[in-house]
């Protein structure tokens, strides 16, 4: 299957990176390359590119995409909350670091991974799946406190107690394999004038299930809290997420590395010893244009933040 992904903000997010043709670049989500291969370009013959991703065919489809590039490339299979461990074993510090966070078209579109309400596929959602427990697992063996929890924060639905009840009567009676099994028992548990509005009532669910199997909360927040050990002085980060929980640990990470001292003003001199990591790029987050909006209607939700290094 051909790996298709629409880079999402893609010029303004290699514009925000200052590519420089002699730096060091790392791509943390290389999903279908787009990113990469925008950076590789820019890059002159001494320069290098690091590619991350979890996801194998992912990797495969980048390999064939930035072919072209690849004297320049060096990839690597591991989860971006690892990254900065990774590179400081390799002895090398970057010049810019991009996070495109939004799950691809291909994994979507693709009926064996299960990320699709769309489709009648197994329930797997993992992004590496060679390792971790699937959505089909989750969904069947956690406590309905449990789903209720994950399918409340992650996915900000405001039915999550009624979808978790539903979801554990009837895996009482037949066990949850399908992504088509559990869209219906989503559209059930939603009372039906809910689901006149608001597009597919599955969305948010899938989205919780994606969230807590790839535990993609907790490896942006490693990687928010790691990310200065991979950067030059004056190298920068941008990270475009797609929903308010990830854009909000990455306002707050950026805001936080960005304090200057702390101490009460009428203190004579600092003894807090407070000394910012970073400057902010982006007051306020970069959206779509109206012409991307009209593109790739899955780039609605996204939000570009940059930062550099001091």
């Amino acid at each position: 299957m051909e790996f298709n992904h629409y880079s999402v903000l893609l010029n303004e997010s290699i514009e925000l990176l200052n590519v420089k043709p002699d730096g060091v670049y790392v791509d943390l989500t290389t999903g279908g390359g787009g990113h990469s291969l925008a950076i590789a370009e820019r890059l002159g013959e001494s320069g290098r590119l690091i590619c991350f991703d979890r996801d194998a065919d992912a990797l495969d489809a980048a390999k064939a995409r930035l072919k072209d590039h690849a004297g320049k490339i060096t990839f690597i299979r591991r989860n971006f909350g690892e990254a900065a461990e990774v590179i400081s074993g390799m002895g090398v510090r970057a010049d810019g670091v991009i996070a495109d966070l939004g799950i691809s078209s291909f994994q979507i579109d693709n009926t064996a991974r299960g990320f699709s309400y769309a489709s009648d596929s197994p329930l797997d959602m993992r992004m590496d799946n060679s390792r971790g427990v699937t959505a089909e697992e989750l969904v069947n063996e956690a406590d309905e406190k449990t789903l209720a929890h994950i399918i409340g924060v992650y996915g900000e639905e405001k039915f999550a107690s009624r979808i978790a009840r539903f979801i554990c009567e009837e895996r009482k009676r037949e066990r949850i394999k399908t992504a088509g099994q559990l869209t219906e028992i989503i559209k059930k548990a939603i009372p039906a004038a809910a689901r006149r509005t608001g597009g597919n009532p599955a969305k948010r669910t899938f989205q919780a299930l994606r969230i807590e199997v790839n535990d993609e909360l907790g490896e942006l927040k490693r990687l928010m809290g790691s990310f200065c050990d991979m950067l030059n002085v004056g190298g920068r980060i941008a990270v475009i997420s797609f929903h308010s929980l990830e854009d909000r640990i990455v306002k707050q990470s950026f805001a936080e590395l960005a304090r200057t001292c702390t101490c009460p003003p009428d203190l004579p001199i600092c003894v807090c010893g407070t000394v910012p990591k970073v400057r902010v790029l982006t007051k306020k987050p970069i959206l779509p244009s109206e012409r991307e909006l009209n593109e790739n209607k899955r780039s609605h939700s996204a939000k570009l933040r940059a930062a550099e290094r001091i």
